[in-house]
């Protein structure tokens, strides 16, 4: 029988010679992944907000709605007043697409770590 799975010093995730995680533990690894993403999400959302307010002009309100929809793919809703707030949405653009792909990134890994962890303990 494999060893019980310990946190490897090479990564956060069990080596290939330990057992796959409980059910429990692997809820858990997949709360702490959400946390993540969601702490990231939050202050991106929040530096948008800003940036929207302060270059923009914009009420919270309408930061909070261009900002929300850039970071979800989108597109931004309001006619920006100046080119520092054209350039600011660009930039923050093409931020939120990376925070985008990292997020599903983050959210997939530990699923897609299970499910090649089993199918490889299933060959031993």
């Amino acid at each position: 029988m494999p060893p019980v799975a310990r946190r490897s010093r090479r990564g956060i995730y069990e080596p290939l010679s330990a057992r796959v995680i409980s059910r429990r533990a692997f809820a858990a690894r997949l709360l702490g992944h959400f946390a993540v993403v969601t702490a990231l999400v939050g202050v991106s959302l929040l530096v948008g907000m800003i940036g929207y307010v302060w270059l923009a002009g914009m009420s919270w309100v309408d930061a909070f709605m261009n900002a929300s929809m850039l970071l979800g793919g989108m597109g931004p809703a309001n006619d920006l007043p100046n080119d520092a707030s054209k350039i600011f949405a660009g930039i923050y653009a093409l931020y939120a697409g990376l925070v985008f792909i990292v997020s599903a990134g983050v959210i997939v890994t530990p699923v897609a770590h299970r499910i090649l962890h089993r199918i490889h303990a299933d060959e031993e």
